[in-house]
C-alpha cells in the first residue's frame, strides 16, 4: 500500500503556493482525483460521466496558475470546469448548490498571507467535504497505479454568476431600504469580497466608507481584515459610522466594530443573533453550536435565555456537522465564522454582517449596547511556533505544566491547548477571573513548550 499524506486540515488543503502540497503537479493531480472521488461516489455507475465543476478564488497572485492547474487535472478526467473568478468563498458554496453543479472548489488561504493558499472542497449540497470523502481524496492522489494528464493548463471557462448570489444575499435583510441610511464603514481586507461587498451594501441604501479595497495580489490581510481590525476602528470613529464590519481574505468571516471603535467578536455575535432568532420563533431546537474557543461568559448568558450551547472542536465544518446532526439555525466561532442554516450552511461573511445589521436595526439598540450584553471571563490566547506536532503527553515538561495551571483554574475558568490546524502553531487558551495572573499561568505553558517543541 503506498504511503497516504493527509492533505487536507481543518480548512481544506493549506501550504505555500509553489510549495508541496500546493506545488503545480499535485494541484494538478488533486483536480483529478477530486473528480475520481465524485465518479466513484456516484451511483448507477452509468451515470459517472458529465460532472460539472464551479471553481472560484481570492485575489492572491497564486491563485490563477492554481485554478489552471486544478482545471487541468479535473477536465482531464471528463469533468467540466467553470470558474466564477474571484468571489467569496459563500458564493461558490451557494451556487454550486442552487445551479446544479456537482461539487465547488474555492481556492483561498483565508485569514493567511499572500505568499499562502489554499484548496477546499464543497459538495453538491454547498457543504464542506466531511473528512471521509477527504480521505478517499488522498488516497486516490496517494495510489500511483494512474496519472493525471499532462500538457500545458489552457484557459479556463469563464461565467459571470455573482447576480444570484448577492440576489440571496439581499432577502437576509428585506427591511433595509424600508429604513433611513445607517453610515457604516466595511474592510474587505483587499481580498475577494472585494468584487461583492461595496456593490451590496450601497444596494441596500447604506451609506458606506470602503478601506482596503485595492487588491494587488500580494495585498491580501495585510495589515487589514477581519484579523486586523485597527485601521476599521479608527476609520469608522473618524468618519462617525454607526458601525463597521472587517471581512478575511475569503469573505466567510467577519469581525465588528462599533460606533466607538471597540471590536465585537463572534461570541457577541452568537449572543445578540441567538436572542434574535429566539424572539421571532425563528432558533431551532433552542440550541446554537460553538467551538471549544468561545468564552465560557458565551454559555452562562445563552443559559439564562433557556438556549443550550453545543460545543465542537474548532473549524467551522466542525461547527455545519453538529448543525446538521441536531437540526440547528445558528453556529459559529469567536473568530467570526458564523453559520446561520436558513441560508447556508458554511460561513458567510456578508450574510452575518446582514444578519447583525437586521438585529441592530430591529432592536433599536446601537451595537456596542447589545455586544454589552454579553459579559466575558478575561481570555488570554497565546501561539508559539513548533517543530513538530507531538503528544504533548509524551513531554513531560508540558506535560506538568499543562497539570499545573489545570489545578489552578479548576472551578474558576477553562484551559485549552491545542495544535493549529492549518499552521506550525500550539495554541494555549486560558479564561479565568483576573487577566494578569491567567497571562502568567499561559506564559508557564508557552515558556515549556519553547523549551522542548520549539
Amino acid at each position: 500500500m503506498p504511503k497516504i499524506d493527509q492533505l487536507f486540515g481543518t480548512d481544506g488543503v493549506r501550504g505555500t503556493a509553489g510549495r508541496y502540497p500546493l506545488d503545480r503537479p499535485t494541484v494538478r493531480r488533486l483536480g483529478a482525483a477530486l473528480v475520481r472521488a465524485l465518479k466513484a461516489g456516484r451511483v448507477p455507475p452509468d451515470q459517472a460521466s458529465g460532472l460539472r465543476l464551479l471553481v472560484g478564488r481570492d485575489t492572491r497572485e497564486s491563485g490563477v496558475w492554481i485554478e489552471a492547474e486544478l482545471t487541468h487535472g479535473a477536465s482531464g478526467e471528463g469533468a467540466a470546469v467553470t470558474s466564477a473568478g474571484v468571489v467569496p468563498t459563500p458564493a461558490i458554496a451557494y451556487l454550486t448548490r442552487t445551479a446544479g453543479y456537482d461539487a465547488g472548489v474555492v481556492i483561498s488561504a483565508s485569514h493567511n498571507p499572500f505568499e499562502d493558499n489554499g484548496i477546499k472542497v464543497f459538495s453538491g449540497r454547498g457543504e464542506k467535504f466531511t473528512e471521509r470523502v477527504e480521505r478517499e481524496v488522498e488516497a486516490i492522489v496517494a495510489d500511483t497505479g494512474w496519472s493525471a494528464a499532462d500538457g500545458e493548463p489552457g484557459p479556463v471557462a469563464q461565467a459571470d454568476l455573482v447576480g444570484a448570489y448577492l440576489a440571496h444575499l439581499r432577502a437576509v435583510f428585506p427591511e433595509a431600504l424600508t429604513l433611513p441610511p445607517v453610515k457604516l464603514a466595511i474592510d474587505c481586507a483587499n481580498g475577494a469580497t472585494t468584487t461583492v461587498g461595496p456593490a451590496l451594501f450601497a444596494s441596500l441604501g447604506f451609506d458606506t466608507s470602503v478601506i482596503a479595497n485595492t487588491p494587488d495580489g500580494r495585498n491580501i490581510n495585510f495589515q487589514c481584515g477581519s484579523t486586523h481590525p485597527e485601521p476599521l476602528a479608527q476609520t469608522v470613529v473618524q468618519r462617525g459610522c454607526e458601525m463597521g464590519v472587517a471581512f478575511d481574505g475569503d469573505g466567510d468571516r467577519a469581525i465588528f466594530v462599533d460606533r466607538r471603535g471597540a471590536i465585537v467578536n463572534g461570541d457577541a455575535v452568537l449572543f445578540m443573533c441567538a436572542r434574535h432568532l429566539q424572539s421571532e420563533g425563528r432558533l431551532k431546537g433552542q440550541a446554537i453550536v460553538a467551538t471549544v474557543m468561545s468564552n465560557i461568559g458565551l454559555e452562562l448568558a445563552l443559559r439564562t435565555l433557556g438556549i443550550d450551547l453545543v460545543r465542537c472542536p474548532v473549524g467551522d465544518k466542525y461547527v455545519m456537522e453538529e448543525m446538521l446532526k441536531r437540526d440547528l439555525s445558528l453556529g459559529g466561532e469567536q473568530s467570526g465564522h458564523i453559520i446561520f442554516s436558513d441560508y447556508l450552511f458554511t460561513g458567510d461573511g456578508l450574510c452575518t454582517a446582514l444578519n447583525v445589521f437586521r438585529t441592530v436595526a430591529l432592536s433599536g439598540r446601537p451595537l456596542g449596547d447589545l455586544a454589552a450584553d454579553l459579559v466575558s471571563y478575561p481570555q488570554v490566547l497565546l501561539n508559539v511556533r513548533v517543530r513538530r506536532k507531538v503528544d504533548l503527553a509524551g513531554v513531560p515538561a508540558v506535560a506538568d505544566a499543562i497539570a499545573r495551571v489545570e489545578a489552578r483554574v479548576d472551578g474558576k475558568g477553562r484551559l485549552l491547548v491545542r495544535y493549529s490546524g492549518t499552521e506550525p502553531l500550539l495554541r494555549v487558551m486560558l479564561e479565568g477571573q483576573h487577566e494578569d495572573e491567567i497571562r502568567q499561568w499561559a506564559q508557564e505553558i508557552v515558556d515549556a513548550v519553547e523549551e522542548h517543541l520549539g
